[in-house]
């Protein structure tokens, strides 16, 4: 659990950094999953011609560098959600025991009951990370999973049924997050309201609503978790280091709340009230995803945003 100390900073500042919440098996486990998923993908684009390297002898970070150059997409089939835009039934997604006992990790429970009590919902809203060094990036690359993240707030990326919603953002590393290699950086004491946003190159809060100078730098080691307020405006800075930069970030909300993307499936992590709800096997998480890709790509596409271009704060951005 949080100590009082720790709930006061986050009550006060509307984020806090807590290490060392995923332990160093834990991390090998994850790394270990996402290697053979590499693997696979690597060998068939390499058996297709996509990718000209022979996957012998490379590491991890080399193969995820080739195949993006190359352009073949590892992140939607890394991804621990469906995308925003069109979904097929064949979209590939990633549902593995490693990342499932992250999500339902007890020392990330226990943080978030601190802060919600002991009806926690697994959020649908939740990604994997996996950062490019920045003069790798295609000219024309805008996913926020892929390059910097612009200045937003949680609840501002999901739907307006979710704006009462008590919610928790925790985002943990998997591998040191730095200044140099592109950690968030967040803005304290202002969770207060929601502010505009636009789209701009991503969803973003509309110009001349963030001091960039008040910014805080919030780095913290590979196991290492920022828990953020669905308010708090936060974005990442750009990876100018030589290797990639690693995370999930994950959300939780009350139980019975609107998750801000009900399309997606959520499921019960914690309930004292109801503790045979709880969803404690990672085949269940991935067949609720599955279910829902389905169901999904049977039906006309519902949007995942709330903002439009043409309203009056955004004008500037268009104009």
């Amino acid at each position: 659990m949080l100590s009082q100390t720790q709930i006061d900073s986050f009550n006060r500042d509307g984020f806090l950094v807590v290490p060392n919440v995923l332990s160093p098996s834990h991390l090998a486990q994850i790394r270990a999953e996402y290697s053979g998923l590499l693997d696979r993908l690597y060998a068939d684009w390499y058996q297709a011609g996509r990718v000209s390297v022979s996957p012998v002898g490379l590491t991890f970070s080399e193969k995820l560098s080739i195949s993006y150059q190359a352009g073949c997409d590892w992140f939607q089939p890394f991804d621990i959600s469906l995308p925003g835009d069109t979904i097929s039934a064949d979209t590939p997604m990633h549902f593995g025991p490693a990342v499932f006992d992250m999500v339902v990790n007890e020392n990330i429970l226990d943080a978030v009951q601190s802060l919600l009590g002991e009806e926690i919902t697994s959020n649908p809203i939740q990604h994997i990370r996996i950062k490019p060094p920045a003069p790798q990036l295609a000219g024309n690359e805008i996913r926020a999973h892929i390059t910097a993240t612009d200045w937003h707030q949680d609840r501002g990326v999901g739907l307006e049924a979710a704006d009462k919603t008590e919610m928790i953002t925790c985002w943990l590393a998997i591998s040191d997050a730095t200044v140099e290699n592109g950690c968030l950086q967040a803005m304290p004491r202002a969770h207060d309201k929601m502010l505009p946003h636009c789209p701009k190159v991503q969803t973003a809060i509309a110009d001349g609503f963030v001091d960039e100078a008040a910014a805080v730098p919030l780095p913290v080691g590979a196991g290492g978790m920022v828990m953020f307020h669905p308010l708090t405006p936060h974005s990442s800075l750009i990876n100018r280091s030589d290797d990639f930069r690693w995370s999930f970030d994950l959300r939780y909300n009350v139980t019975g709340q609107d998750t801000g993307r009900e399309h997606f499936p959520s499921f019960v992590a914690r309930s004292k009230i109801n503790p045979e709800q709880e969803l404690r096997d990672w085949r269940g998480w991935k067949s609720l995803w599955e279910t829902a890709r389905a169901e999904l790509a049977a039906a006309p596409h519902i949007p995942i945003h709330r903002w439009k271009s043409d309203a009056p704060f955004c004008a500037k951005e268009i104009s």
